[in-house]
């Protein structure tokens, strides 16, 4: 990690290539992928450092087997615990009339669908390896007060009075991403009138790396294997059900979970406690501007059905990091021109997966007969074709 004096120093100033505001898992991954770029990065977050603990996060994400691969050429996901790390085998999917689709490892010749991993383990992992990084400096904690755009560089501010300048600024600061609002890049999320109710639990019957997900009239309800017989839920349903869950005592709530998985891992204990976050969809126009980028949450919100959220994010951050690599011989970081490529290369994977799980919500949260019938068939007809179900599942891997 640089210190301050190694930074060019202008009078009052920090001179930097690419600040990147925002230290999540996206941001840190965009950091960490860039150490060999010859670039001078910062990275600004406001959070302090988590703590260390040795209970289970209810945050946990499915990595794809691609976005496993850049963590491990980012160096983080050689920190992890492995024990704590699960791998999915296979995944089942029901609809509400008796569908069933199911995916398999096997069935594509691959040895993981993607790995199940705490949200609190993989941040330590990138920060870990971001604190050995020659070419960045952090600000953390450090919030931002000030931010604009000059035809050279853009001009941050922090609280504490300590100026950055850089070429590009990177906003990777989440779904209420402050970096877009100071840039004008407005357009309203849409909410989903939905929250997503997280919790863990223990199970009575083994998982065998099995994903488990069931399409409701109220709600889509998936359970994700963990390792030690341990399953995360995410169950998104109306606010008014999700307070009523929250509400419940832990027992009545493994019960109402349980039968509403059909008791496909039998009887269910509660190992961390349920918490809930509201679900939205937010398109933009655009996702750079000169001297801009967004990644990540900033740059998009998709319904979690898919589990796909912070794997677009990664995959951001994976193509920004190439297409600063691969500048050749523009010296300029921050030109529009060169961040056009990474928009380009990013448009058509965000449209589709906003448009499929979009899609797929409104078409399971609906008590219409004809969309029942229409919804259960296509489940029942896609697990019937097998190189549908290659190709679907083979998308996931990326």
């Amino acid at each position: 990690m640089l210190l301050f004096e190694k930074l060019t120093c202008y009078s009052n100033f920090m001179d930097f290539d690419v600040v990147i505001i925002g230290g999540g898992l996206v941001g840190a991954s965009l950091a960490a992928a860039l150490k060999s770029s010859g670039l001078a990065i910062a990275l600004i977050e406001g959070q302090p450092s988590s703590v260390t603990s040795e209970g289970w996060d209810s945050r946990i994400y499915a990595i794809s087997p691609g976005n496993a691969n850049f963590l491990a050429e980012c160096g983080a996901w050689q920190h992890l615990d492995l024990s704590r790390v699960q791998q999915v085998s296979s995944m089942r999917v029901y609809g509400d009339e008796g569908a069933e689709l199911d995916f398999s490892a096997y069935q594509i010749g691959a040895p993981e669908l993607n790995f199940i991993v705490e949200n609190r383990l993989l941040q330590q992992a990138l920060w870990q390896e971001l604190q050995q990084q020659d070419n960045l400096t952090l600000f953390h904690p450090a919030r931002c007060a000030t931010l604009s755009w000059h035809s050279e560089h853009a001009q941050l501010i922090l609280e504490d009075g300590r100026e950055l300048h850089a070429k590009l600024i990177v906003g990777a600061d989440g779904r209420d991403s402050w970096v877009r609002q100071q840039a004008g890049i407005n357009s309203a999320p849409t909410p989903y009138q939905q929250d997503g109710v997280v919790a863990n639990f223990s199970v009575e019957h083994p998982h065998r790396g099995t994903a488990f997900q069931w399409f409701q009239p109220d709600g889509i309800l998936a359970l994700l294997p963990l390792p030690q017989q341990m399953v995360s839920m995410v169950w998104s349903v109306s606010p008014e059900k999700a307070a009523t869950l929250l509400a419940l005592p832990h027992e009545e709530l493994c019960e109402q979970v349980a039968n509403a998985s059909h008791r496909a891992l039998g009887e269910l204990k509660l190992v961390t406690a349920p918490a809930a976050f509201p679900l939205r969809i937010l398109k933009l126009p655009h996702i750079i501007a000169p001297r801009l980028a967004l990644v990540g949450d900033a740059a998009h919100n998709v319904h979690p059905l898919a589990g796909q959220g912070v794997n677009l994010g990664f995959r951001d951050a994976r193509e920004l990091a190439r297409v600063l690599h691969d500048r050749g011989a523009q010296s300029d970081c921050g030109d529009l021109h060169l961040l056009r490529r990474y928009e380009r290369a990013r448009q058509e994977d965000i449209v589709s997966m906003q448009l499929t799980t979009d899609t797929l919500k409104h078409l399971f949260n609906n008590n219409n007969p004809i969309l029942r019938g229409v919804r259960n068939f296509g489940l029942t007809l896609t697990n019937q074709l097998a190189p549908l179900k290659k190709m679907l599942a083979r998308h996931a891997l990326n």
